[in-house]
């Protein structure tokens, strides 16, 4: 059964399923943390919204690319995937506090586009940084 695991295709096929399951996971997360919801938003057109959810898609993908890369288990991957999903999270509150002249969560559910762009360029932006570390 060794050769079955190790076999590239099935490797893939394995790191491609967890991580689609992780960014669900972790979309509801994201979900239960913002004061607006993310799909009901982007199906009324809310740009900004589908700004910061694709910047948040885009910040899990990438932290779990670097954390394919570096780990050679399905359970390391997973763990430090984990890892950086919760900095990525702690990096969302910090931007929170660091604009204590607006609230981000009701900037971007009013759809303020630049509060939007500017949230998906910090997931972006954190995922490099988070997945260099790991």
């Amino acid at each position: 059964m060794n050769p079955f695991w190790e076999n590239d295709l099935v490797k893939t096929a394995a790191y491609y399923s967890v991580v689609i399951l992780c960014i669900i996971i972790f979309l509801c997360i994201f979900e239960l943390v913002t004061r607006y919801r993310n799909w009901e938003e982007i199906k009324n057109g809310n740009m900004a919204v589908a700004m910061t959810t694709g910047g948040k898609i885009f910040g899990i993908s990438n932290i779990f690319r670097f954390s394919i890369e570096q780990h050679n288990s399905l359970f390391e991957m997973i763990g430090w995937g984990l890892f950086g999903f919760f900095l990525l999270l702690l990096g969302y509150f910090i931007y929170e506090f660091l604009t204590p002249s607006f609230k981000i969560d009701e900037e971007i559910e009013k759809g303020n586009k630049a509060v939007g762009f500017i949230s998906m360029m910090i997931s972006v932006g954190l995922s490099y940084v988070i997945g260099a570390g790991i």
